[in-house]
C-alpha cells in the first residue's frame, strides 16, 4: 500500500489566516513564527549592492564576519546561501541514500529533504546520517552530547544564537559534520533570505558547486556582514528576548497555559485544546502555531513592543 507523506506544516501563512478570519495585515499579530519581532536596523545600503553582481570581496567580507561572530575554528569551511532552507534541500544529496536518523518531533523540512533523495527516515537508532535541531523546534531541547559518529551529521543551529554558549561549532572540523545557521531568526530579517553552513570542507565544497555563483544577493551580503559585526546589538538583543520570553510565560500561565519548552524566540505551551486556542486568538487577529502530532501544544513567538496590549486584551 502506498504511504502518504506527512503534511509539512509551518508557521506563517498569515494570508490564509486573513482570508478565513478577516482583517488586513496591519490588524494582525503573527506569533506563529520564531522570528525576532525587533529586527536588526538595516540602514542605508550602497547603490552598487542593488545594481551590480556581487563581487568576491563582498563574499569574503561576509565570511570573515561569520567566522568571527560564531568563532568558527580553523579547518572548518563556511558557505553562505540564500536561506538555510536552500542548504537543507541540498544536503541529503551529498551522500548516497541510506538511513537518516532524525529524532522528533522536530522541524519537518529535514525529513522531507532526505525522503526526496530516497533516504529512509527513523527517529532513533544508528544510521548513515543524523540530524539534530539544536535548540529543537518546537520544544527547545538542547543536544548536550551529540553523536558525531555517522558519515553525515547535521546540527541545525537556526535558533542557537540566543544561547551561543550552547553551540557545537567547535565540532565543525570533524569529517562529515555540517552546522546550519539561520540569519532570519535572531536578526529578524527572514525576508533577506540568508543562511550559512559551517563544517567539513569537502562537503561544503560540493555544496558550493551545487548552489552556483552569486548565490547571495548584494543587499544580503552587505546587511549580513554589518549585522554579524554588531556584537553590542547581539548582546542587547539576547537580554531583551529573555525578558520578553519570561513576560510571555507569565502572561500565558495566568490564563491557564503551562510552559513546557522553547527558546527565547518562541515559547511552547500545554493547553487543554490547542485548536480552540488558535481559533480564539485568530478571532482577535493573533496567529499562533499548532501541530498535527499534538492536540495540546500551542507555540507562540514574541510580539513586537506595540503588540503586547493586543495580546493581553485577546487573552
Amino acid at each position: 500500500m502506498t504511504q502518504t507523506a506527512p503534511i509539512r506544516d509551518h508557521g506563517g501563512g498569515l494570508d490564509a489566516a486573513m482570508a478565513r478570519y478577516g482583517g488586513s495585515r496591519s490588524d494582525w499579530l503573527d506569533l506563529s513564527t520564531g522570528i525576532n519581532p525587533a529586527p536588526y536596523p538595516v540602514g542605508t545600503l550602497p547603490d552598487h549592492t542593488w545594481a551590480t553582481l556581487p563581487d568576491q570581496a563582498a563574499f569574503e567580507r561576509l565570511e570573515r564576519a561569520a567566522r568571527r561572530f560564531w568563532s568558527v575554528p580553523d579547518g572548518a569551511a563556511v558557505l553562505a546561501a540564500p536561506g538555510a532552507s536552500a542548504l537543507i534541500a541540498r544536503i541529503p544529496s551529498l551522500r548516497g541514500a541510506g538511513r537518516a536518523v532524525i529524532p522528533g518531533p522536530t522541524y519537518n523540512e529535514h525529513a522531507a529533504a532526505f525522503r526526496a533523495q530516497g533516504w529512509a527516515i527513523a527517529e532513533d537508532g544508528s544510521g548513515d546520517a543524523r540530524v539534530m535541531v539544536h535548540p529543537n523546534n518546537p520544544d527547545g531541547h538542547l543536544w548536550t552530547q551529540p553523536d558525531f559518529d555517522q558519515p553525515l551529521t547535521v546540527i541545525d543551529e537556526s535558533f542557537c544564537d540566543v544561547t551561543p554558549d550552547a553551540s557545537h561549532v567547535q565540532a565543525a572540523t570533524k569529517p562529515g559534520v555540517l552546522i546550519l545557521k539561520s540569519f532570519g531568526k535572531f536578526w529578524g530579517l527572514a525576508g533577506v533570505r540568508l543562511g550559512f553552513v559551517i563544517g567539513d570542507p569537502v562537503l561544503i565544497a560540493r555544496l558550493r558547486e551545487t548552489i552556483g555563483p552569486w548565490q547571495v544577493s548584494g543587499p544580503a551580503l552587505s546587511i549580513g556582514a554589518r549585522a554579524l559585526g554588531d556584537l553590542d546589538w547581539a548582546k542587547d538583543t539576547r537580554t531583551r528576548l529573555a525578558t520578553d520570553a519570561a513576560r510571555l510565560d507569565l502572561l500565558m500561565t495566568g490564563k491557564g497555559a503551562a510552559p513546557i519548552g522553547g527558546a527565547t524566540l518562541f515559547r511552547l505551551y500545554d493547553v487543554d485544546d490547542a485548536a480552540s486556542w488558535q481559533q480564539r486568538l485568530a478571532n482577535q487577529h493573533i496567529w499562533s502555531r499548532i501541530f498535527p502530532y499534538s492536540d495540546r501544544w500551542l507555540r507562540l513567538g514574541l510580539p513586537p513592543a506595540h503588540g503586547w496590549p493586543q495580546l493581553e486584551r485577546s487573552l
